[in-house]
């Protein structure tokens, strides 16, 4: 068996892989966007005789409000009033997606200057990355050391915590992402209840967690056992996702010249799963499948057949 990867554009450093043996199986992983501020666009796929398919945004397409523009009155507007940007993000892509667009904003002076924290000990580390690897993104030197001067990194807990028992407006970005954990659970705590403040979603949040609750709207938050009201702005920019809406997907695959036995597909909530297996079928009039958990299938010559265990 040999193995093949090619760019998949989503994050610095991920990948679709190839598995070939007998035949070969193609594997998308999470897919990134053709035109992003900060990451190349994904590599085509080679010919395979069966695709297992990301289905994140299946059912969604992203916003094409330039970015820029949809992010500065969000933090122009909180910070006027005295509040606190809080932005929960993922350690490595979207914090960095973040701090390049608040680094323009700022020097065009269309955001006002105050501190801007970095406050998640992986996201630190990843910012670094991104000037170590000038050849797998799309930023310029001097946009790379913009990005990373941009803002204070707060690596130690003392110093979060220092964050945190401010109340002078600022701009803070800590992991995870979705709120499901890490620093930015004791910043939410601290900053949800006040009204002048804004907690700005820039990733997908998926069912069941705290960050999905919040976009949602319910009106208080368990935090560390306690219920934590919820009085700040939220806010969201989907159009700031890492990931391939399903227009996006389908153009990426017909780019591709693709022609499976059988497609499969995974990593998306039921609903987004079920449109994008659709929408492969009526665009390429594939086989496609969304397979159960502990479904198994046989991959032969003529297609993918479902093997019931006995």
């Amino acid at each position: 068996m040999s193995a093949r990867f090619t760019r998949a554009g989503q994050i610095l450093g991920s990948a679709c892989l190839e598995l070939r043996a007998d035949g070969t199986i193609a594997f998308t992983g999470d897919v990134g966007r053709p035109v992003d501020p900060i990451m190349k666009p994904p590599d085509p796929l080679r010919p395979a005789d069966f695709l297992v398919t990301e289905s994140t945004y299946g059912d969604r397409r992203h916003s094409t409000a330039e970015l820029h523009d949809a992010l500065a009155p969000i933090i122009s507007e909180t910070l006027e009033r005295n509040g606190v940007v809080l932005v929960p993000a993922f350690a490595v892509g979207r914090a960095q997606h973040l701090l390049h667009l608040v680094a323009q904003l700022r020097s065009a002076g269309r955001i006002p200057d105050v501190p801007i924290y970095l406050d998640s000990p992986m996201a630190i580390s990843a910012t670094g990355l991104f000037c170590a690897h000038s050849e797998d993104h799309r930023l310029s030197e001097e946009e790379c050391h913009a990005m990373c001067e941009t803002a204070r990194y707060t690596q130690t807990a003392d110093e979060s915590r220092a964050i945190s028992r401010s109340s002078d407006p600022m701009i803070v970005i800590s992991a995870s992402g979705m709120a499901t954990g890490g620093r930015i659970l004791h910043h939410l705590k601290r900053f949800l209840p006040e009204e002048q403040n804004t907690v700005l979603f820039v990733g997908y949040q998926a069912a069941g967690t705290r960050g999905r609750s919040l976009v949602d709207g319910t009106d208080e938050v368990k935090i560390h056992g306690q219920y934590v009201p919820v009085r700040s702005r939220i806010a969201q920019m989907p159009g700031l996702s890492a990931h391939a809406d399903y227009r996006e997907m389908l153009d990426w695959l017909a780019a591709s010249a693709l022609s499976p036995r059988g497609v499969f597909v995974t990593h998306g909530e039921p609903s987004a799963a079920d449109a994008f297996r659709r929408r492969l079928h009526d665009a390429f009039d594939w086989k496609v499948t969304v397979p159960e958990m502990g479904e198994r299938f046989v991959l032969g010559h003529k297609g993918a057949t479902l093997s019931r265990p006995r």
